[in-house]
């Protein structure tokens, strides 16, 4: 059997090569893994991502499943907690951030994560923007899009939410097919 042909970013790990076939640039229309995304994207500041994905069950588990009603109550014992558990990155601005990214997003959608879906998917007017690059670099950092919803969160009042980080949400939600035209995963090849 051949071996599929996939983004050269995807490494040999097991997980990583899991999360580059069966995740990343699929469409996600889910709201809470989407409030999970932008909470991970931002753990991810400054580090791999694959050192986010091997710690993603226990920052789902600490996180109360990343219920945003449920994560807007913790207070600074749970901040202490957090801080105690190597399971997860321990940078307190970091910790900081989810727990007010979750309270921003009850402020502004309530309990309402189809809102949340539909408000970031309206940044590509509900569709996926399917790229047709043939080289990593032709990836940019960003695009007019995530400025765009960067912009848009800042104003809410959520944190860690730069144009590179909601663009590489933007890719991981799969609001933008950025595989390779060559990956067996982009959207012409499936």
């Amino acid at each position: 059997m051949a071996e599929l042909t996939r983004c050269p970013w995807s490494t040999k790990d097991p997980l990583y090569i899991a999360y580059h076939d069966e995740e990343w640039g699929r469409p996600n229309r889910d709201g809470r893994r989407l409030f999970e995304k932008i909470i991970l994207e931002g753990a991810q500041a400054g580090l791999s991502w694959i050192t986010i994905l091997k710690k993603r069950e226990n920052y789902r588990r600490l996180f109360e499943g990343f219920d945003p009603a449920k994560v807007a109550a913790f207070d600074d014992d749970d901040v202490v907690r957090l801080l105690g558990d190597a399971g997860i990155i321990r940078n307190q601005a970091k910790i900081r951030s989810a727990i007010n990214n979750a309270k921003v997003f009850v402020d502004n959608f309530g309990t309402d994560e189809d809102a949340f879906a539909t408000f970031l998917w309206g940044f590509v007017d509900g569709q996926p923007i399917i790229n047709q690059r043939k080289s990593m670099a032709e990836l940019p950092p960003v695009i007019e899009a995530s400025t765009e919803m960067s912009k848009a969160l800042k104003k809410m009042g959520f944190s860690f939410v730069g144009p590179t980080t909601c663009y590489a949400l933007m890719q991981a939600a799969g609001m933008v097919d950025d595989h390779l035209v060559t990956c067996f995963a982009h959207t012409s090849n499936r």
